[in-house]
C-alpha cells in the first residue's frame, strides 16, 4: 500500500492523561500505523492537568505566535511538543492561557461543567489546522477521537475546504461512547456561525450533547469508525443514514490492519 499521511486529532491520549478508550486508542492508533509506514502526526490539547516537566513539553515559537477569533475575541495560541517515550512519534499540544490553563479537562473541583466548553473545542480545531497549515504538511486523512476534536471535520469541509492544504484530505471520525452527559454553552451555533459557517447541518448543536457533536462529525466525514462495541440508539441511527463507510468496532489487540485497510481501501478509495 502506498505510504499515507495520516493526522490524529484527539481529545486525550496517554500517557498525558489517563487511560480510557479513547485516550487508549489515540496512542495506539498513531503508533500502529507509523509501523505500517505511514507518515503520522498528533495533537491533542495542552489541559493544564498535563505535567509539562514530566513530559517534557516546550513550546514551538516558530508556530506559535498567531492569533485565533474565537466569538469575536482574539485568542493567542501556543504550540508546544513533546516526544512518546520510546516511540518515533511527537505529540503536538494546542495551548491558550484562557482555554487550557486550568488544572481540570471539562469541569473544576465541585464538578461544574466549564462554561466555555464550547469555545475550547472551536479554539481547538482552528488551532490544529492553522498549525498543520505552518507545518507546511498536506495530510491525506485526519483522523479525529473524541469531543473536543468534533468540530474539526465542520471546518475542513468548510471554511478550509478551498485552502490547498485541505482540499484533498478525507476525514475519518471515531465514535465512542465515552464523554460527558452535560450540554454545552447553548450559543455555541452562533459562535459557529460567526466563523461563517451556516450550513443546515448546524441544526444539530442548537441542542450541544455529546450525542449532537457525534452526529455533527459524522455528517461531515468521509468515512466513520466505530470505537466502542455499544452506542447510543440514535447516534447508530445516524451513522447507518449517513451515507459513508463504517468500520464495525475491532477490538484494540486487534485493529490495526482493519484501520489501515480502511484508510486505503474504502476512504481514499485505492485498489
Amino acid at each position: 500500500m502506498k505510504k499515507r499521511r495520516i493526522l490524529y486529532v484527539s481529545s486525550e491520549a496517554i500517557p498525558y492523561l489517563p487511560e480510557n478508550q479513547i485516550s487508549a486508542m489515540s496512542l495506539e492508533m498513531p503508533k500502529k500505523m507509523n509501523e505500517l509506514k505511514n507518515e503520522v502526526r498528533i495533537f491533542m490539547p495542552r489541559y493544564g492537568a498535563i505535567n509539562e516537566r514530566r513530559h517534557q513539553l516546550h513550546e514551538v515559537i516558530r508556530l506559535s505566535g498567531m492569533n485565533l477569533v474565537v466569538n469575536d475575541m482574539d485568542q493567542p495560541l501556543i504550540i508546544k511538543v513533546a516526544s512518546i517515550p520510546k516511540e518515533r512519534l511527537q505529540v503536538y499540544f494546542i495551548d491558550n492561557e484562557e482555554y487550557f490553563k486550568r488544572k481540570a479537562v471539562v469541569a473544576d473541583a465541585k464538578g461544574k461543567f466549564f462554561e466555555d466548553n464550547d469555545e475550547r473545542a472551536i479554539f481547538y480545531a482552528k488551532g490544529v489546522l492553522e498549525t498543520v497549515k505552518k507545518l507546511n504538511w498536506t495530510p491525506d486523512i485526519i483522523h479525529v477521537s473524541g469531543w473536543m476534536a468534533s468540530l474539526l471535520p465542520m471546518y475542513v469541509k468548510t471554511i478550509y475546504n478551498d485552502d490547498p492544504t485541505f482540499a484533498e484530505t478525507k476525514v475519518v471520525t471515531s465514535v465512542y461512547n465515552f464523554g460527558f452527559t452535560e450540554e454545552l454553552n447553548s450559543k455555541m451555533i452562533d459562535k459557529v456561525k460567526f466563523d461563517g459557517i451556516t450550513d443546515d447541518k448546524l441544526d444539530l448543536i442548537k441542542s450541544p450533547t455529546l450525542d449532537n457533536l457525534t452526529k455533527l462529525a459524522v455528517s461531515y466525514s468521509d468515512g466513520v469508525i466505530l470505537g466502542s462495541d455499544v452506542l447510543a440508539e440514535d447516534v447508530t441511527s445516524y451513522i447507518d443514514g449517513a451515507g459513508v463507510p463504517v468500520l464495525p468496532f475491532s477490538d484494540i489487540d486487534v485493529f490495526a490492519e482493519a484501520y489501515n485497510n480502511f484508510y486505503h481501501n474504502e476512504v481514499l478509495g485505492e485498489d
